[in-house]
């Protein structure tokens, strides 16, 4: 029992003397405070005694060190860059004036009045920052919410702006008649510049364009249909089926580029003669009066011989004699089988051969013919002799609809920077929001 009542006595003995060393520290710190503020007004240094000194003490029982903990955090509170740490040093400036006024017992002296009118301006600076701060937050809410409704008016436009946009792979140049071509899921169709689909992409999967015409193909080597769309008057057609032109044909062969004049020329299988087809007039060109024609071309001694079957003697070979592509130039064939030989020129009698010359001739239009050359498109004169290439009178656009990929993958034809599709129509987003906000 007596170690107990010696333990006890040691700890109180202990804590005793614990607690007047931790007081004796916090008064060192609070006469540095003191001496910082009469020697120089420096409350910063006081501060950071005071602080020190209230890590040594549990409470404060002296009504002078609380007027002075309201004091240096009232001075120093300014200093403080944020509002918010501000308030946070006036409300430790008015809990030190508080505790002033709960050890204060006479009221009459001076100094109970000087820390009266210091709580009052705390209180009033308390007020002065909560105001602040609440102005701070009240424009901070009206800014969010002035984003959120613009970022809803964005959502808007994003939706009308995605609801004016073309599902389509790729978009083409568009011409003088302001038609272009377009693809999706490997298809070509036509489309205007103001994103009208003009022709459905769904069904031929080549396409060639020149001078106003595009000729569709249900694909790209050796098709077996064809379409016609002249991008003048925006009206199209099928070609008829080239059995029709000759019973034992299946495809249409090699199809040369289509010219003004509305000519189009192909060459398909099993057959004798160049498939010749007037775009204008919806009707296979032939030669009226071929006996006339072969007549002519013996008396100009371009031909040898000629027979009633069609056949054409040169240089001791027969051919078959395979039409006029306009201008003088006509295809010959085999007589066995149905092998394209070469071309006639009946301007010079000059006769080209396909093996060391040129495969293909496409339809003469302005002192010009397309022919093909290995892989290669050339452009020719009447006697075959290669002159510039021709000009599609069709290419230049001069309209203002640009086009343009967007991030969902689709297409969007802008005009004058405004959106359209068809008959609809969407500003910049920037104009859009501005055209809300004077709505305000």
């Amino acid at each position: 029992m007596k170690k107990i009542y010696l333990t006890v006595i040691c700890l109180l003995v202990f804590v005793v003397t614990e607690a007047q060393s931790n007081a004796d520290i916090a008064n060192v710190y609070i006469r540095r405070a003191k001496d910082a503020i009469e020697s120089s007004v420096d409350f910063t240094t006081a501060l950071l005694n005071f602080q020190k000194a209230m890590k040594y003490t549990d409470s404060i029982v002296d009504r002078k060190v609380a007027s002075l903990g309201a004091s240096v955090y009232y001075e120093v509170h300014h200093k403080q860059p944020d509002l918010n740490d501000q308030l946070d040093f006036l409300e430790k400036a008015k809990f030190y004036s508080s505790q002033y006024f709960k050890l204060a017992t006479n009221k009459k002296l001076e100094e109970y009045t000087e820390n009266t009118n210091t709580f009052v301006v705390i209180e009033e600076n308390i007020q002065k920052v909560k105001n602040k701060l609440e102005k701070i937050k009240q424009e901070r809410l009206k800014k969010e919410k002035e984003l959120r409704r613009i970022d809803s008016l964005k959502n808007v436009w994003q939706t009308k702006s995605n609801a004016l946009s073309i599902d389509v792979d790729s978009i083409y140049k568009f011409n003088k008649n302001n038609v272009a071509l377009f693809t999706k899921n490997g298809f070509f169709g036509a489309i205007n510049d103001l994103g009208e689909i003009l022709i459905n992409a769904n069904e031929y999967k080549d396409a060639i364009t020149f001078d106003g015409f595009i000729i569709f193909k249900d694909q790209k080597e050796e098709p077996t249909k064809l379409y016609s769309f002249n991008t003048v008057d925006k009206i199209g057609f099928k070609i008829p089926n080239i059995s029709d032109f000759n019973m034992l044909s299946t495809h249409y062969g090699k199809v040369m580029l289509p010219r003004a004049n509305g000519q189009l020329v192909t060459y398909p299988n099993n057959s004798h003669s160049t498939f010749i087809y007037d775009l204008k007039l919806r009707k296979i060109n032939k030669i009226g009066n071929l006996q006339l024609a072969l007549k002519n071309l013996k008396r100009l001694e371009v031909i040898d011989k000629y027979k009633n079957e069609n056949e054409v003697k040169i240089d001791k070979v027969w051919y078959r004699f395979g039409g006029h592509l306009g201008g003088g130039v006509h295809p010959l064939y085999a007589v066995e089988g149905y092998q394209l030989k070469g071309f006639l020129c009946s301007l010079d009698g000059r006769f080209l051969d396909v093996s060391s010359s040129y495969q293909y001739f496409g339809h003469f239009y302005d002192n010009k013919y397309q022919a093909i050359q290995g892989e290669q498109t050339v452009w020719v004169n009447q006697n075959g002799t290669k002159v510039n290439p021709a000009n599609d009178e069709f290419e230049k656009y001069s309209g203002t609809s640009k086009v343009r990929k967007i991030k969902n993958g689709n297409y969007q034809i802008t005009k004058d920077g405004i959106i359209i599709l068809r008959d609809e129509k969407l500003e910049k987003m920037s104009i859009f929001l501005k055209s809300f906000s004077k709505k305000k």
